[in-house]
């Protein structure tokens, strides 16, 4: 298959910054009794940015923050990429549509295959609740994401397998699991993720090596390889999953990532991608 490269090696990540609004919903309201610190999600996002540039070796193209747009520093919901193919997401929220603009001019000057969903018949697919393996997708269906929007994925990418599996205990997929390399699994240990798991074992043709971590914030990692080609997780920190931080796979080289959970959800904040011309 054209532009498909090897699992987990990147060379970009598209962010974007945490906006003043940072802690509304898309909707105009607040978090309820989630507490937020801007300050603290800012001086994290830097954190982060460091990381990712200097030690996975990542060129970074940022999209400035725009305050009209409080959730939209939750980039992986915006797209899903595999190989040289962008398929632009289309979030639950109508509101939150609009944030996919800024994501699509930057993949398209990156020669990306950008792929629409349009309004394809009410269909919903958000980049959080789509695990890609290496071998396969797996597509969460959850209060984010419906059965239209994975065929559209399935449609999209036609030379991988595409399993829906239902998201137990709400949330999205990837607040329950993630990959920890190419052949690896991290997975919560809450009866939800369980049963997400125990789904995805029924469905795949692939072996996968499972890591159970006892938090599923834990879960909620980026496994990365840069142009160094040395392997990375990024992964809460300590203080957020002190139960979970001694358990790990043996390759990758730990990288705190302490921006995860600042809402006491996991979101990605960015969107690795492979780009070589």
């Amino acid at each position: 298959m054209a532009g498909v490269r090897p699992y987990g090696c990147f060379t970009h990540a598209v962010v974007r910054g945490v906006p003043e609004s940072f802690g509304q919903t898309a909707e105009g309201g607040d978090t309820g009794n989630v507490q937020t610190d801007l300050a603290k999600a800012q001086r994290q996002f830097g954190v982060l940015m460091g990381a990712l540039r200097q030690k996975v070796g990542l060129q970074l193209i940022e999209i400035p923050p725009d305050s009209q747009l409080p959730e939209s520093w939750r980039m992986e919901d915006m797209a899903v990429i595999q190989g040289d193919t962008a398929l632009i997401a289309r979030p639950w929220k109508q509101q939150r549509c609009s944030e996919a603009e800024a994501v699509r001019r930057v993949l398209s000057e990156l020669n990306l295959t950008v792929v629409e969903m349009g309004e394809e018949e009410g269909a919903t697919l958000e980049g959080s609740d789509v695990l890609f393996t290496g071998k396969e997708f797996f597509v969460g269906i959850s209060s984010h994401t419906n059965h239209r929007g994975a065929e559209f994925l399935a449609d999209t990418f036609r030379d991988f397998a595409v399993s829906t599996v239902p998201v137990c205990g709400g949330g999205r997929l990837k607040n329950l699991c993630s990959m920890g390399g190419p052949d690896t699994i991290i997975i919560g240990n809450s009866e939800g993720a369980k049963k997400t798991l125990t789904m995805m074992e029924q469905l795949t043709d692939h072996h996968y090596e499972v890591l159970t971590v006892p938090e599923d914030a834990a879960a909620s990692c980026i496994y990365a390889r840069g142009p160094s080609q040395v392997d990375f997780l990024l992964h809460p920190p300590s203080d957020e999953c002190p139960n979970s931080i001694t358990v790990s796979p043996p390759p990758p080289h730990l990288l705190p990532h302490c921006f995860h959970r600042l809402l006491n959800e996991e979101a990605c904040v960015c969107i690795p991608i492979s780009v070589y011309y």
